[in-house]
């Protein structure tokens, strides 16, 4: 009985991570026309990379981002909508995510900063986020993380900040630093290093552990935290 729950629990899992590393819809919440910003950069990797979904810009000052069609908040867009994106400020984030969880969202990565990482209040707000992503059974990543890319050519997903796309390979990467991925993400591209899948978990309040769970492809899954992956040594092992 235990070993069927915990298959159940597992198939479960996977199924609710499609939404994250799968999406076929992706609303950028804070999308913005800025150039520089983090919203700018991040809308545009998507649209540069050619992500196979529809993608929505939200941004409430804004009627056009990147030429496609803005609209003032989630609730607002006309469309299903899988992942939400979520760059706004702190304070603002819990509403922006009861939004999403009013929309029907399955997955919500968000970028924000402000949270455990900056004292008591921010705690205190990210628990309160966490409990609302449970109450709508949302998947949650971050907060204050980089996003997420998926290099699967039936998704073509770069919902990060990072321009660096990295070729398709086997390897799915995660991390808690989002300088620490930057820098693998560049390391990994110019050593021609493979990626299925990289995500930038943050604050990592809803999975404060990586784990890997076979999909039927060969997939090997690297975590990172404060150590430094020898990416030349990976490289060799995957020639070998």
């Amino acid at each position: 009985m235990e070993k069927r729950s915990a298959e159940q629990e597992k198939f479960a899992t996977i199924a609710s991570l499609g939404a994250l590393l799968k999406p076929q819809s992706i609303a950028v919440i804070g999308a913005s026309r800025k150039q520089g910003s983090i919203g700018n950069k991040l809308f545009h990797n998507i649209l540069h990379q050619e992500f196979k979904g529809v993608v929505y810009p939200v941004n409430p000052n804004a009627e056009v981002v990147a030429s496609v069609k803005a609209y003032p908040s989630i609730l607002d867009i006309p469309g299903e909508v899988e992942l939400a994106v979520v760059i706004v400020p702190a304070e603002t984030v819990h509403q922006v995510v009861e939004q999403c969880g009013q929309k029907g969202v399955r997955g919500v990565v968000v970028i924000s900063a402000g949270f455990g990482e900056s004292g008591a209040e921010g705690m205190d707000r990210q628990e309160r986020l966490l409990e609302t992503a449970r109450g709508y059974g949302m998947r949650l990543v971050g907060p204050n993380c980089m996003g997420i890319i998926s290099t699967d050519p039936e998704v073509n997903m770069n919902a990060t900040f990072s321009p660096v796309f990295p070729p398709a390979g086997n390897i799915a990467l995660g991390t808690q630093s989002g300088a620490l991925g930057l820098a693998i993400l560049e390391y990994a591209q110019s050593l021609n290093i493979g990626l299925s899948t990289f995500v930038s978990i943050g604050n990592r309040v809803m999975y404060p552990a990586m784990t890997c769970y076979s999909t039927g492809r060969k997939t090997r899954l690297l975590t990172s935290s404060s150590f430094t992956l020898n990416l030349s040594a990976i490289r060799e092992s995957l020639l070998e």
